[in-house]
């Protein structure tokens, strides 16, 4: 399954049923069920009803999420005539050596869980989804990033209210343009659910086969990784710089690894010791010391 990297733009329209608006009200200090409101039809009719079911006490907020809600979609309008969101993926040849993984020959190191969780039998790794080398079976693992251009930000920079509202838009719809990438790879290019027929709600909750976790999730939270997938993908076609600290620019911006395993799940890393510090040190080949800035809310 060795690829070369693809390109995919889509047109705003093509992810607005992919945005998950519980994030997006999260994100304004809303609770998540003030963001059913995106689940409602926009007559007035149905948002009365739809306040209706709130107490009292809790309607001027909801009316304030119709309002907020109202904004957004004023704003993805603008967005949809003027901006695009770009996405690149590549599928790699790819086994599994101890806590390593072989990504069309090229090493990419992972971190192991060293704290037992009351629901996990084992210690579990990022690795631990792919086969062995030992088994002489190639697997793949895919790699996937998305970008949202800044340029309605920059243009709305002295209405910090709209402002707020599209770079808030902006990361929805990087991570809705990975929901919709990751789709159309498990059910056309990878293809392995080509079966798959799932609700908007259920593709909310993530009820495919596989995960996607992003860099900077509990299970891959080491941000220097970010120059590993620069290498395996060539960010820059799509707009991404990194920075020294391999934070990602444009900021509403996301990569990461896609894994098929029926089994795969998310997981925490969490806390490691040490030892296992310096062994991923050694394995990424970089000063422990550097290394140390980048997982200290693991050590």
């Amino acid at each position: 399954m060795r690829t070369d990297s693809t390109v995919i733009i889509y047109a705003v329209h093509e992810l607005v049923d992919y945005i998950n608006w519980v994030y997006f009200f999260h994100a304004w200090g809303f609770q998540p069920r003030f963001a059913s409101i995106a689940e409602i039809h926009e007559c007035d009719a149905c948002r009365t009803g739809w306040l209706a079911g709130f107490p009292s006490a809790d309607v001027p907020k909801a009316t304030e999420a119709i309002r907020l809600y109202q904004e957004a979609q004023r704003m993805l309008r603008l967005l949809d005539e003027s901006s695009q969101v770009k996405a690149i993926y590549r599928l790699m040849d790819a086994n599994s050596d101890g806590d390593d993984l072989l990504l069309d020959g090229k090493r990419f190191p992972l971190l192991r869980q060293q704290t037992r969780r009351q629901d996990e039998a084992s210690y579990l790794c990022l690795s631990d989804y792919v086969r062995p080398l030992s088994q002489g079976v190639t697997d793949t693992v895919g790699a996937f990033a998305a970008s949202a251009g800044e340029t309605l930000e920059r243009q709305l920079a002295s209405d910090p209210y709209k402002h707020l509202i599209v770079q808030t838009l902006d990361e929805r719809l990087a991570e809705a343009a990975v929901d919709k990438l990751h789709e159309t790879i498990r059910k056309e290019v990878w293809g392995y659910a080509k079966g798959e027929c799932l609700t908007r709600r259920q593709l909310l909750n993530e009820e495919y086969q596989g995960i996607r976790p992003a860099v900077g999730y509990p299970s891959l939270p080491d941000l220097s990784v970010t120059f590993l997938l620069d290498e395996l993908m060539d960010m820059k076609r799509i707009g991404i710089r990194l920075t020294e600290n391999g934070m990602m620019q444009p900021h509403a911006s996301v990569c990461g690894l896609m894994f098929a395993h029926p089994q795969a799940r998310y997981f925490s890393v969490g806390k490691i010791d040490e030892q296992q510090l310096a062994d991923y040190a050694g394995r990424r080949g970089i000063d422990i010391g550097i290394l140390r800035k980048f997982l200290i809310t693991n050590l």
